[in-house]
């Protein structure tokens, strides 16, 4: 079976090379100069931030199994780092608006980088203190530096439809290829190398510092709404009633939450579906089979996206069909393929079909987050984009969490079964959002001039 990793990893690469550099005109977005130079250092810095995030991910559960904690007192580790996301998530969202997208780019790397020190010590309370700090980190690095990126490009004036490249190359980078050299760099230091399941750690944090340092020279500061008059509360309000009172940002928060609650349950439960009765599979190598796919689809959205007359709501309605089918191979193939029940030995013939279809449903992630970014960039008010966008998290991390407490109560191909329907919803919502939007394309919300009309009509007291 080696040569069936061989041949699938070997496929996506040469696919993934093929439509690179089989860009046409018609695929590439006519830029310039400028805009190239501000899209690189982003690029830069996203990669490192990247970098530091992806270094850890192979060795986390490892790093705290050497400590001797067994698989309870992991889990209750991996709930706090998502619970701590939901909780402080909003409220440094919100601090991101009014005190500055920047400095919260430059949070992040500060408690990233105290997160990973906290991995020196065999201590569990320590351990939770940093799985803390990184579950406020996450809410960061997925929130601030994208707030950053787009109101950062309209204030020096570029074409709105160029973000639609940055978001491509910054998946395809930040998701992709970083991920992959991340995590053989990782294999390289603590085992190849000797150092230990923590020295990837370490490696992260010199790639967040290296990022600050960037982010400190070259970055400007921006806001969303600088009014020194309205506190956190206030803020909250405004986002909520930005959500309540749009429904293309209810409809995109809800997608957003089913996908990404799909995703990470399946991060948790590919290796459990390839390997049902402890066969030898390469994690290692299936792990950098899957970040090839995701960047084959990331080249897939570059391409669609650089078509203008190819909406993004309308193409994204058919891949959350298409992952919601892949998701449901687990099911299928057990009742196509008799399971196996001897213990070890190389992956079933049924894993092999799973394999391919979870290469899928990593092409479909690919092709999901520039996509979402685009339509983020759109539709959610620029003035409340951190705060609103951290509102998006908090039902993906209180399913997250269910799902991590609940994971041995269910049997994998209910799990399974449960996220297909979520993205089967996400197809039905985003044909939803794809009729509202055009619905409103023709009076498109003006939000600037909704927020002048509330302050005439407030000093009218009216």
């Amino acid at each position: 079976m080696d040569a069936f990793y061989y041949l699938v990893f070997g496929g996506l690469a040469a696919v993934v090379a093929a439509m690179e550099l089989s860009k046409t005109s018609r695929d590439r977005v006519a830029t310039s100069s400028p805009f190239n130079a501000f899209k690189n250092n982003y690029l830069l810095v996203y990669s490192l931030m990247m970098a530091g995030d992806w270094l850890q991910g192979p060795y986390v559960y490892y790093l705290y199994s050497q400590y001797g904690f067994d698989k309870g007192d992991i889990g209750r580790l991996f709930i706090a780092g998502f619970g701590s996301s939901m909780l402080f998530g909003t409220i440094v969202g919100s601090l991101a608006d009014k005190r500055g997208r920047k400095r919260a780019c430059v949070t992040y790397c500060i408690t990233y980088i105290l997160s990973c020190i906290t991995k020196h010590s065999p201590e569990y309370k320590v351990l939770m203190v940093g799985r803390i700090l990184g579950g406020i980190s996450t809410s960061l690095l997925f929130s601030a530096f994208e707030s950053w990126l787009v109101a950062e490009h309209n204030k020096r004036g570029f074409d709105p439809q160029w973000l639609s490249v940055t978001f491509a190359k910054a998946i395809f980078l930040g998701n992709g290829l970083i991920a992959i050299v991340s995590g053989l760099f990782a294999n390289l230091l603590a085992d190849n190398l000797g150092f230990g399941p923590v020295a990837p750690f370490d490696a992260a944090a010199c790639c967040l510092a290296i990022g600050m340092a960037i982010i400190l020279s070259s970055w400007s500061e921006n806001y969303g709404d600088p009014s020194d008059s309205k506190d956190l509360i206030t803020q909250f309000k405004g986002a909520a009633a930005a959500i309540a009172s749009d429904e293309k940002i209810a409809l995109l928060g809800a997608i957003q939450s089913l996908f990404e609650g799909s995703m990470y349950t399946f991060v948790f439960l590919w290796t459990p579906a390839l390997s049902p009765n402890d066969e030898d599979i390469p994690h290692g190598f299936i792990f950098a089979t899957f970040m090839v796919s995701s960047m084959l689809g990331s080249s897939i959205a570059s391409r669609l996206m650089a078509r203008g007359t190819l909406k993004v709501e309308s193409y994204m309605q058919i891949v959350f069909a298409i992952s919601a089918f892949t998701l449901l191979l687990p099911i299928i193939s057990n009742f196509l393929v008799a399971p196996s029940t001897a213990k070890g030995g190389s992956i079933s013939f049924g894993s092999c079909i799973q394999l391919l279809g979870f290469c899928v449903f990593e092409a479909c992630v690919g092709i999901f987050w520039p996509s979402i970014m685009k339509m983020r960039s759109q539709y959610i008010p620029e003035e409340a984009r951190s705060t609103i966008m951290n509102f998006f998290r908090i039902p993906l991390n209180i399913f997250v969490c269910i799902v991590l407490y609940n994971v041995n109560a269910f049997p994998i191909t209910i799990m399974f079964g449960m996220c297909s329907i979520f993205l089967f919803m996400a197809s039905v919502l985003q044909r939803r959002l794809m009729v509202v939007a055009e619905s409103h394309k023709s009076k498109p919300q003006d939000w600037t001039g909704l927020k002048e009309r509330d302050d005439e009509a407030e000093s009218l007291n009216i």
